[in-house]
């Protein structure tokens, strides 16, 4: 495959959300399987290359639609790689939890009791990588 310009753009901004360590953990564990590498390859064009790096909004911002997003459908999986992108964009673990405490009343407490025991093992896990 050919590698265009857009997933250039989306493999730089995936890099720079998640760090280059997580990065290259993940891509020898969940993308060494060739059909994840494929998936892979669709995400690092189609959304890191086309709508992370699109104007009209910051990353910080980006982030925190997706944690609440994630949040409010009990993506699991996707709400730890989100939770670690926002606290590299700079929200605190004390500001991601207060917007899931605040999501509590719209979508559950029992989806947000999940989703604050997900931000709570990414917390750990980041403050172990330091």
């Amino acid at each position: 495959m050919a590698v265009s310009e857009t997933y250039e753009k989306g493999r730089e901004m995936r890099r720079q959300l998640l760090g280059d360590a997580y990065i290259e953990r993940i891509n020898q564990t969940a993308y060494a399987d060739p059909h994840m590498k494929k998936f892979l390859d669709v995400a690092t064009e189609n959304v890191f290359g086309a709508l992370w790096t699109r104007p009209g909004l910051d990353l910080k911002t980006r982030t925190l639609i997706c944690v609440v997003s994630d949040a409010a459908t009990a993506r699991t999986p996707e709400l730890a790689l989100h939770v670690r992108m926002a606290r590299r964009q700079g929200w605190s673990e004390d500001e991601l939890i207060e917007v899931l405490l605040h999501l509590s009343g719209y979508v559950g407490v029992p989806l947000i009791r999940e989703a604050m025991l997900t931000a709570k093992e990414v917390f750990a896990e980041m403050r172990k990588e330091r």
